[in-house]
């Protein structure tokens, strides 16, 4: 009974140090940015690792009076597209470090 004691400490011991880890990876990937286009670069967005909007930058080309809609479409493809790029980054870093285990609530 007491050895299940002592591999009960060490596997808390290896979760602590694991949400210590996750903790500073989370903290890291919030400060990088991801770029994301549309329109075949009429549109390009920036955002952080924290999902906020950097910047973005539209082609004056892409720019017509007469079709505002098709300007918003791009602008809003490039920023979903550019969240999709976080959340994608954000599971690929976590499961290095979690050697590609679910944990749920995690990420």
């Amino acid at each position: 009974m007491l050895g299940n004691m002592g591999n009960m400490g060490g596997m808390m011991k290896k979760v602590q140090k694991l949400q210590e880890d996750m903790a500073k990876l989370q903290e890291e990937l919030k400060a990088r940015t991801l770029e994301a286009t549309a329109g075949g670069g009429a549109v390009k967005v920036v955002v952080n690792g924290e999902k906020q909007l950097q910047s973005v930058k539209i082609d004056p080309a892409a720019v017509d009076a007469e079709d505002i809609e098709m300007l918003e479409d791009l602008i809003l493809a490039a920023v979903n597209e550019a969240i999709k790029k976080v959340d994608d980054m954000m599971a690929q870093e976590m499961g290095k470090l979690t050697g590609g285990l679910k944990l749920p609530g995690l990420f």
